[in-house]
Formats: C-alpha cells, structure tokens, sequence
C-alpha cells in the first residue's frame, strides 16, 4: 500500500508506527515524503497514492475519489498560519505587496484569503508559491514583501529578523470559535476505511504510549530541525483531533471549505460527503 505525507515531526511521529510495522494486520506501506503542495497537486491531478496527506483546503476538489480519514491528520487551537513581514506592522501594509505562501491550495492560503478581504483594503497584489522552508528567507531577503508561514516558523521565525503581521489562527478562532483545520489524512474510497482507520488511530495512540520511540525517524527528517523545535513542533500539531476529529473538527472542516466556497476560492461540497460510509 502506498501512503505520502509530509517529513515534518507531527506526521512522522504520527506515522511512526505505522510505518515500521509496529501495528498488528497492518500491511507493509511503501512512503514517499513530499510537501503539502506536491501532495495536494498529485491528489487533485489523479496521481495519489493509496493514502495521503493534504491541506483539507484541497478536499473538495478530490471527495469524489478519496474519503476523509477521522484521525491523523493536523487541527487545532493555538497552531494556524501566521504572516510575516520584515518592515510591515498593519495589514494595509500588504495592499499590493508581493506574498509568498506554501500553495494555493492550502489551509493556510484560504485563511490568509479570507482574512485579507476582510482586512487588506485593495487587496494584496502577487501571490507566490515557494517550498515553506524558502519562504522566511524570501521576506529576510527583499524578494518578497511578506510570507504566509506554517509549522515550524512559529517558532523560528525571530531568527530570520521578520515581525509578526497577524496570526491567521487566532483570527478564526475569534471570529468563529473553531479550531483550524490544517492537514488531512485521505484515502482511496475503493479501499477498507474503517481498517484505514484503525491501523492510522493506533499508530497515534503507539506514539503517545512510546513518545520516544520515535525520535531517531523524527529527526532524521525533520530538515536540521533541532530536537527542541521537533518536540515543539509534535506538541503543537499532534492533539486529540489527530485521534479523532469528533463532531467540532468536522464543524470546523465544514465551516472552513463553505466559506471559501461563498467566496468561490474552492467549489462548494456537499458537508455530508465529509463522513463515511457514503452511498
């Protein structure tokens, strides 16, 4: 069975398990490691693998062909994006500006959009999408104006001499009372979900009952990441929605994609589509 996601802690902690064939019936997984926007292209173009990781921002292009695993993947409080700059302090600072983000296909590319409308009078000017790890050095180095950053830069971000625009997360939390839906965990709906399901929800709960066993492939891929920041990374992203999502994560799923719809940045879904079994 073939399964990608991302090589940032969160998921290889989570999949840690899964992966070395530490889960009883499990079958034996062949992983590739890519981004979350290679992920969502390969996704949306056909070309995905047996599981996946993707920005729940890519969903409704892909529902038909993929169903959205309850566990594993990344929601929350307290871990959205966040934009940063190196001279701008308020968002009318960005009207017109050159901005880089992840994809545009992201979570964190459809909060940035919704909060700029209501934010940015006249609208940002470029969108440009770069690898999240080059988008800090872009802003520190004049090539953009400002970055939509996500991971690990909450934490780093002071090293590369950037300020702090606005924190995404926190916006939508005021302004809806949800948690943010950030990565999701699909797989082919030819295939046994609930077993999916099972083998992803014991993987979680194998790293949580051993949180060091996994560190060794933590860090092996967590691109010089220190220790320190992939511990703060795991603590952030891994919670109790990446056991299962429960009725508040797929509210906040729901209310996430049916906003973006009514601005027409994603297609509209059908909310009932977001559980399964479906017919």
């Amino acid at each position: 069975m073939n399964i990608y996601f991302s090589p940032c802690p969160n998921d290889t902690f989570i999949f840690h398990a899964l992966v070395h064939g530490l889960i009883p019936g499990s079958p034996e997984l062949n992983v590739t490691y890519a981004d979350i926007d290679i992920t969502n292209n390969l996704a949306i173009n056909g070309d995905g693998a047996d599981i996946m990781k993707i920005s729940y921002a890519a969903l409704p292009w892909v529902l038909k062909e993929y169903a959205l695993l309850p566990c594993g993947g990344a929601l929350g409080r307290g871990c959205g994006p966040l934009v940063l700059t190196k001279d701008g302090t308020t968002p009318d600072f960005l009207a017109g500006k050159r901005v880089a983000v992840p994809s545009e296909r992201s979570t964190a590319y459809l909060l940035f959009r919704l909060w700029a409308a209501q934010q940015v009078a006249g609208g940002v000017g470029e969108i440009i999408v770069k690898p999240f790890h080059e988008i800090m050095p872009a802003v520190r180095d004049g090539e953009v104006d400002a970055g939509l950053v996500i991971h690990e830069a909450r934490f780093t971000y002071r090293q590369y001499g950037l300020n702090l625009l606005t924190d995404l997360g926190n916006w939508w939390e005021k302004d809806t009372g949800l948690p943010i839906p950030l990565g999701a965990i699909i797989a082919r709906r030819h295939l046994d979900l609930q077993a999916i399901a099972d083998w992803v929800r014991a993987s979680v709960k194998y790293a949580w009952e051993n949180p060091t066993a996994s560190q060794e492939y933590v860090l092996k891929h967590a691109q010089e990441m220190s220790p320190e920041v992939a511990q703060a990374h795991i603590d952030l992203y891994v919670n109790e929605f990446s056991a299962n999502l429960g009725e508040e994560g797929y509210k906040a799923v729901s209310a996430l994609l049916q906003r973006a719809a009514d601005v027409n940045i994603v297609p509209p879904i059908d909310p009932d589509r977001l559980k399964w079994p479906v017919d």
